[in-house]
C-alpha cells in the first residue's frame, strides 16, 4: 500500500486542526467505507486522522424529548440500546438492518452520515425525523445537511460530534435490501410528529436521499396505508443501475411507504 501519515488525536480540536491543515487528509471513524476504498485504490488520502481515541464521541442518552447519539457510536449499540428502543424503536430496527454483524460492530453513525452514501440507511432516519447534526462548529438541520451524492454541508476541518433525534409520535423504516451488501435498493422512513409528517427515501434518488413530498401530503390528513392508494411515484430523477431500474425503484417507494405507515400505525 502507498505511504500516508497516521494521526491519532486525543481531542476533537486536535483532529479538526489536522484535517484543516491538509486538504487530502481523511477522518477515520469505523472505516467501513474508507478502508475498502483505499485497498481498491479508489481513495488515496495523504493522511489518516483516527478518531477512535477521542473521549466523549460515543454514547447514547435521552435529553428531554430527544435521543442524542454520539458520532462514534457503533450501529450495534444503536440497535441494542434500551433508550432508543423505548423512544424511537424504528431507529433501533434500522440500525439492526445495516450490513452484517461485522459492519454493525465497527461502523459508526457519524461516519455513515459524513460519507452520505446514496444507499445508506441513516440519512433516511435523519431526514425523516428532522434530526440535528451537531459538529465542532455549529448545528446543522437535516434539510440543510445532505447536498448530493457523497456530499454534505460539512466544511474542511468540521467534524460531526453528535446527532439529536426528536422523538416522534410514530415512525417506521422499511427497506428492500441488496441481498449481498444489505444496502438499500430502496428504503423509506416515515415519521409522524406534532409538526406534521415527514417521509425520506434512500437508495432510489439519483442525487441521494430525499424527502417524498407527495407521500407526505397524502399522509398529512390521513396517516394510514389507504391514504397512499392510487398514488403514483414518478421514475424521473431516480437511479437506474444493474440492480434495479428507475421504474422498479419508483414502484418500490410506493410499496415500502405503505408498509412503513402500517408498521408505524
Amino acid at each position: 500500500m502507498y505511504q500516508f501519515a497516521y494521526h491519532r488525536p486525543d481531542s476533537v480540536a486536535a483532529a479538526a486542526a489536522q484535517l484543516a491543515a491538509d486538504s487530502d487528509a481523511k477522518a477515520l471513524a469505523g472505516g467501513q467505507t474508507l478502508l475498502p476504498t483505499m485497498k481498491q485504490r479508489l481513495a488515496a488520502p495523504s493522511a489518516i486522522v483516527d478518531l477512535g481515541k477521542i473521549a466523549g464521541l460515543a454514547g447514547i442518552s435521552r435529553e428531554g424529548e430527544a435521543i442524542v447519539i454520539g458520532a462514534m457510536t457503533r450501529h450495534a449499540d444503536v440497535a441494542t440500546n434500551a433508550a432508543v428502543h423505548q423512544a424511537i424503536p424504528a431507529l433501533a430496527e434500522l440500525a439492526e438492518g445495516i450490513g452484517d454483524p461485522q459492519v454493525r460492530n465497527k461502523g459508526t453513525i457519524g461516519g455513515s452520515l459524513a460519507n452520505n452514501d446514496p444507499a445508506a440507511d441513516y440519512p433516511a432516519a435523519v431526514l425523516a425525523l428532522n434530526a440535528t447534526i451537531v459538529t465542532n462548529k455549529r448545528e446543522i438541520a437535516a434539510d440543510a445537511f445532505f447536498k448530493g451524492l457523497f456530499e454534505t454541508a460539512l466544511e474542511p476541518g468540521e467534524l460531526i460530534v453528535k446527532v439529536r433525534f426528536p422523538i416522534p409520535q410514530k415512525a417506521a423504516y422499511q427497506k428492500f435490501p441488496n441481498p449481498a451488501s444489505r444496502y438499500a435498493l430502496v428504503g423509506v422512513f416515515v415519521a409522524k410528529t406534532s409538526g406534521g409528517v415527514r417521509v425520506a427515501v434512500t437508495g432510489a434518488g439519483a442525487n441521494g436521499v430525499f424527502r417524498a413530498n407527495a407521500i407526505e401530503a397524502a399522509l398529512a390528513s390521513n396517516f394510514s396505508p389507504s391514504a397512499l392508494a392510487g398514488l403514483t411515484i414518478p421514475a424521473s430523477g431516480l437511479n437506474s443501475d444493474i440492480h434495479a431500474d428507475a421504474a422498479y425503484r419508483a414502484h418500490l417507494i410506493g410499496v415500502l411507504a405503505k408498509r412503513a405507515v402500517a408498521a408505524a400505525g
